[in-house]
This record gives C-alpha cells, structure tokens and sequence, in this order.
C-alpha cells in the first residue's frame, strides 16, 4: 500500500487516520463492471505514435488552431503538438504550455472531498443539508448523490449558455458566489429523484464546492494547494478565480460560434467565476498526468476512498461514472479513467490506465465543435489500445461541462 501523499499543513493525525482507513479498505461494487480485459494486470498496447499524430493533425484542420498530447508510460514520454499557441504571434504550440481544464477540475475537487471523508470529517451517504443546512430542497440529496451526479439538480448553464458567444460574453468577467450559481438552479425542476439516473450537472459540483469551503474552513484555492498541488509538486497547475489571466506560458483558447464560419472567438481571458470548483483550474499535460497517475496509484486517498470513486453507474455507450471519475471503454477491451473537461476555448481529454501507469492528457484549443470535440476522443484509442484501436465507436456523449454550449460534444 502506498503511503497517501499529504501537505506539510496537513496534522499528522489526519495522514495517519487515513492511513488506518487504507489497511481496511474492501473491494467496492461495481454497479456497472469494467470489461475483462480493463481489470488489473492487463498489458497495454504500444502507442500508436502516427495514429496520435493524425488525430491530432484532423483536429487541426476541422478548426483547431493547435492540438497537442503528452503520454507518460513507466517513465517513457511521448511529447506531440501541432498548430499554434496563439494565432496573433503565429507562435507554436508546445506541450509545455498551461490551459484552462474545465471539467477535469471535478476530479480534484472529488479528491478533496474523498480526503476529508478519510479524515471523518463527512460522509458520503449524508444529505448535503446535514453540512449545509437548508441550501437544498430535499434532505435526501447525499454528498455521493453530488458526486456521482445522481442528485437531480439542473444544470443551470444549460440556460447561461443557451447562445453560446453572447452567453460566454454576458458572464466573461462577471464574479459569482457559489451560492448565487445554486439559486440559478434551482430556479429549474429537478431532472431525476435523488439517487435516479446519472444526468450529468455542474450544479452538482459547484455544491461540492461548497462543502471543501465549509467542512476545511478555507477557500477552494487553499484547499486545492494544501491537499493536491503542493503534495504532488504540480508547478503548472492553479486555481486563479477570480483572476482572469493564466500565469506564465500558455495557449490561448479559441471559442467557435453557433454560426458557420463566423471568426474565432478567443476566449483566453475570463473570471471563469461560472465554473468554480465544477471548472475553473489550469494546469499542464505533464500535471495532469502526474495528478492522475498519483491518484490512481492510490497516493491521494486510502484504497477504499479509491474503491469509492468507482462504484461506476452508467453514464452513456461505452462509458461510466464513479464519484467526479469517468470510466471509458476503449475498442480493444481496455478502460481508463480520468475526466474530459470544456471550457470556452480548450477540450480536454485526461485519462490513465487502472493503475494509473500510462497516462494522457490530450488538448484541442477550440470549443462548440462538435467535429472537434468528437475527434479529440480518439486520442483514447491511439493512447491505450496502439495499433489493435478500431474505429471509436459511437460519438462523445453530449454533456454540459463546466463549459458549453449547445451542438457541443461533451464528456
């Protein structure tokens, strides 16, 4: 068992809680089983290094201003960008650069809750009103319900980006609190009973984020620095809100119109305030990697905490939902877990191996391209399944990310 990875602020007593918790840990359920071939101790395919190179050179040319991915396997990198950072200087794209990450950030924002129900400080199967109370209408919506987006609660940015550019325009630099984002859902009927079937909301996220400000005392970017950042040493990785700018170099992100052929938007500078904890953060490939192997390798929570972001329901052909962790299922019988996140401007794919051994963190620097979007999934194919990847099947399941817009390919 890996010693769980804690901050030099977190008290001894909390890691050695956790690690108490780890020596107990039992297999979870599986509500929705990973295929034979995704389970521990399967061997992986090589990269298909011309196959990622393609996919990432078709991103490019359905609209893409740069596409880049970065694979660690075993200590083995492969870096590849194409395109440009930023199409006013021409300046190329790299690997190296830093992104906005969109709904890659609930998985951080899981972690921390996961670490504190390490430390017996909530759990999963309590109502959210029992740590805040009266923010919800009915007392039988849990923190897993939250996680697992099985609360039922709208998406209040099917309405803020109901119009993609003017609604990105409207709260570009606007500053939210989280609460004020709670009310615009529940302005809305609920989707589903409490506990019902995965609709995918990131209300239910920002409500995550509330529950980190409550149960820690301290503001989403402490707490992320404390319990993620500074352990792991992630030096590309921040919460800015609401600053609008990204630190140091990065790419700039271009959001694509509803209407055909209308020029890019870039969309590099915002409050991200809209987001939050559903979708605010910025990091790197070589973070994101790094975030996910540590993760999977059981270095950020204890092992039943891990058991317990994949207790996986099913989320759509191919795919399943843990708690802020998504299980994919790849053409060639091998599954990965990780996140996609949109934001204005930037598509994501983040995703490992079970054990957390290779890993990809994929980007397209667009966003409202269905195209895109659905092309950037193939990654997947040429990360973990090489050579033997079939056709992807189907497309990317449409989802309101902590991102988007309508016509828009998500998660």
């Amino acid at each position: 068992m890996s010693r769980m990875v804690t901050a030099a602020t977190v008290r001894r007593s909390t890691a050695a809680a956790a690690t108490a918790l780890a020596l107990m840990a039992v297999p979870a359920h599986a509500a929705h089983p990973e295929p034979g071939a995704a389970r521990a101790g399967a061997v992986l395919p090589q990269p298909d290094k011309s196959g990622l190179r393609g996919v990432l050179s078709t991103a490019r040319t359905q609209g893409a201003p740069g596409a880049l991915a970065r694979i660690d396997d075993h200590g083995t990198v492969l870096r590849m960008a194409v395109g440009v950072a930023d199409r006013g200087t021409g300046r190329a794209l790299s690997t190296l650069d830093r992104f906005r990450i969109g709904s890659v950030s609930k998985i951080f924002t899981a972690v921390v809750l996961l670490q504190l129900a390490d430390e017996r400080r909530l759990k999963l199967d309590a109502p959210v009103n029992r740590y805040l109370p009266g923010l919800l209408p009915d007392d039988r919506i849990t923190v897993r319900h939250v996680l697992s987006h099985r609360s039922g609660l709208y998406d209040y940015t099917n309405a803020m980006f109901a119009r993609t550019v003017p609604g990105f325009e409207a709260v570009r630099t606007k500053v939210f609190t989280l609460r004020q984002l709670v009310k615009r859902s529940l302005r809305h009927p609920r989707t589903t009973p409490p506990g019902g079937a995965y609709s995918y909301s990131n209300s239910n996220f920002v409500v995550a984020g509330m529950l980190i400000r409550k149960l820690t005392g301290h503001s989403l970017r402490t707490a992320y620095q404390n319990r993620i950042i500074e352990p792991l040493k992630l030096r590309d990785t921040f919460y800015v809100h609401p600053g609008t700018r990204i630190p140091g170099r990065h790419t700039r992100g271009y959001l694509t119109p509803d209407t055909v052929g209308a020029p890019l938007v870039d969309a590099t500078e915002q409050t991200a305030s809209w987001a939050q904890s559903a979708g605010a953060l910025v990091s790197s490939a070589r973070d994101l990697n790094t975030f996910l192997a540590a993760l999977l390798g059981g270095r950020l929570t204890s092992a039943a905490r891990l058991a317990e972001m994949r207790r996986w329901v099913p989320a759509g052909t191919g795919q399943a939902y843990g708690l802020g962790l998504r299980r994919r299922d790849l053409s060639c019988g091998v599954s990965v877990h990780g996140h996609t996140g949109a934001v204005q401007g930037y598509y994501t794919y983040a995703f490992a191996s079970r054990d957390g051994r290779r890993s990809l963190a994929a980007l397209a620097t667009t966003s409202n391209s269905g195209p895109v979007m659905n092309t950037m999934l193939r990654t997947l194919e040429s990360a973990f399944c090489g050579r033997r990847a079939k056709a992807a099947r189907g497309t990317a399941v449409v989802e309101r990310h902590a991102d988007v817009a309508p016509g828009v390919a998500r998660d």
